[in-house]
């Protein structure tokens, strides 16, 4: 779906965006006029009083999501906590958000996200919460406003050609077999 996605959005080639929301059906995506015409609209409601979420460079991958706190939270060493956002999302059908940690929190703090990448499904209408863990030796305070984990938006298309069977038995003979956690050695 990836490459079709990108042939509809290419107006070098003949296959339109038409054709792909013929092929894939679901939800219908928008063209906004006056903007960039090779854009799907992710609408969203902001609840905090923090800066709407952005890309912060031209090459960034996902934009970074930001505590919404009454209070500051203190995440004690060894601890986790779930951090709203104040933000609300409705993902298109065939994509999804995934929640990522921010590699200066993490390197410089040892705060990361739990279940990274956490998913967020396009059905999910609720706020967007980040599962954080502190894995330093010292107590993390986190402020309301603070950029606390990224999202990235990307597409699912496994459902979309992938039908689950259940068998009796599957197909071991391949050259890894069952050898997994580290098998294949580290070097």
């Amino acid at each position: 779906m990836n490459k079709k996605l990108h042939e509809a959005l290419d107006p070098n080639v003949d296959y339109t965006f038409e054709d792909f929301q013929k092929e894939y059906g679901g939800q219908q995506y928008t063209i906004v006029e006056n903007e960039n015409p090779h854009t799907i609209p992710l609408n969203f409601v902001n609840k905090s009083d923090n800066q709407d979420p952005e890309y912060q460079t031209a090459g960034s991958s996902g934009f970074d999501l930001r505590a919404n706190l009454e209070k500051p939270m203190t995440l004690a060493s060894g601890e986790t906590a779930i951090v709203p956002t104040g933000l609300f999302f409705e993902i298109p059908d065939n994509f999804e958000i995934q929640v990522r940690p921010r590699s200066g929190l993490a390197a410089k703090h040892g705060i990361t996200v739990l279940n990274s990448p956490g998913t967020i499904d396009a059905d999910y209408r609720g706020e967007l919460k980040v599962i954080l863990i502190n894995h330093s030796k010292e107590d993390f305070v986190i402020e309301h406003g603070e950029r606390i984990a990224q999202a990235v938006i990307s597409t699912v298309t496994a459902k979309n050609i992938i039908n689950l069977v259940r068998v009796d038995s599957i197909d071991e003979n391949t050259e890894r077999g069952a050898g997994g956690f580290g098998s294949t050695g580290t070097k």
